[in-house]
């Protein structure tokens, strides 16, 4: 029992109570314009804006591999980029999701959780266009989040 809660939807549009964070995985590369981002960018404008600018500071700053950054885009709503994947195209080295990177990044985004009362949305982060795989993904999202009282919904888009 993974206590995911998985409902038909959009991840952009969380119909629950108080505080939520949108969370989705991002690559290490600044690229930002093809699968859930699309969906984000359509909503709100901050999260890749804030994602544009942390890439171009990484020098002074901790973009990287695992990281997470907050961004409040609703009173109620806060959108997490998590830098889960290594580039963008499955090559020589495999898929470009992290599943160690996905890892660090939950982990981190439980503190935000927690420290906001928050409940986290999703898509099946890292399993698009990262080329992961939903039963590897999913065990750290219990582990990280809901196996520490953190309620989780995934939302599966279309009918």
């Amino acid at each position: 029992m993974s206590g995911i809660t998985y409902v038909r939807g959009d991840a952009t549009v969380p119909s629950v109570k108080g505080v939520k964070i949108v969370a989705h995985v991002c690559n290490d590369m600044g690229g930002w314009g093809k699968g859930f981002v699309l969906a984000v960018s359509r909503r709100w404008p901050e999260p890749e804006a804030a994602y544009r600018a942390w890439h171009r500071g990484r020098a002074d700053n901790d973009f990287g591999l695992g990281a997470v950054r907050l961004v409040q885009v609703e009173r109620y709503v806060w959108v997490a980029n998590m830098i889960g994947q290594h580039g963008t195209r499955t090559g020589s080295k495999g898929a470009p999701v992290r599943y160690e990177a996905i890892d660090t990044a939950l982990a981190r985004l439980a503190g935000h959780a927690r420290e906001l009362g928050a409940s986290v949305h999703m898509p099946r982060i890292g399993c698009g266009l990262a080329g992961g795989t939903w039963t590897r993904v999913e065990p750290l999202i219990t582990e990280r989040l809901t196996g520490q009282g953190i309620p989780v919904t995934v939302y599966d888009h279309g009918n």
